[in-house]
């Protein structure tokens, strides 16, 4: 089973378990959905979101390399010409597309990327924007600027282990203010809700690389 296609059974899974159980945090072994003690598998590693039902937008580097193409939202190796792993493409096509630049059979480009996804692939349904011509509204900001209750530490701990918890559709983190600041491929809020029932509310932020489109 190949890494997209586990990512999409992990979310199938979950919608099931929504649907089934009307629950979206289930407790995982050894612990409750509501204990702040729990590890990140009681409920975080136990639960998945489930794919979004409109169009989605998101900010990242298109690598497409001999055809097969990918939309890379988390970190980019500074190599030539780079290289990274991301969500495949379908429905992308660079003509018309500017801001791209080649290597052998490599060609990629940052853009703002709009379409849908079923939490596997990613098809593009709007041209994409240049993210130098790209100029959203910034995102409020969930903590209301007041810090977060958690010390460097715990903190620095939790971040090691949410990796496992969140698995392929983790983008990466880092702490500040007291907060761990989570970015993950896509969340509907089922994960924040988790990581607030294990952690508690003041203390991890998860932000979803994929936003739905204002309507």
């Amino acid at each position: 089973m190949t890494r997209h296609r586990r990512f999409l059974a992990a979310a199938l899974g979950a919608a099931s378990v929504v649907i089934l159980a009307g629950c979206a945090t289930p407790s995982g072994p050894g612990g409750s959905a509501g204990s702040p003690d729990s590890p990140p598998t009681a409920p975080l590693g136990s639960v998945w979101p489930a794919p979004p039902s409109g169009e989605v937008i998101a900010q990242g580097t298109v690598l497409d390399v001999d055809g097969d193409a990918e939309l890379c939202l988390g970190a980019v190796a500074e190599s030539y010409p780079p290289q990274c792993s991301g969500l495949p493409l379908t429905n992308w096509t660079w003509e018309g597309v500017d801001g791209s630049e080649s290597s052998g059979d490599t060609t990629w480009g940052a853009y703002a990327v709009q379409g849908t996804y079923d939490g596997e692939a990613f098809t593009v349904t709007q041209p994409p924007v240049m993210l130098a011509l790209y100029d959203p509204l910034a995102p409020e900001d969930p903590t209301g600027g007041e810090p977060g209750a958690g010390d460097e530490q715990t903190l620095q701990a939790m971040q090691e282990e949410l990796p496992d918890a969140l698995g392929e559709a983790y983008l990466g983190s880092y702490p500040d203010n007291g907060w761990l600041w989570v970015d993950v491929v896509w969340d509907d809020g089922t994960w924040q809700d988790a990581a607030d029932a294990d952690y508690g509310e003041d203390t991890v932020i998860i932000r979803s690389a994929l936003r739905p489109v204002a309507g």
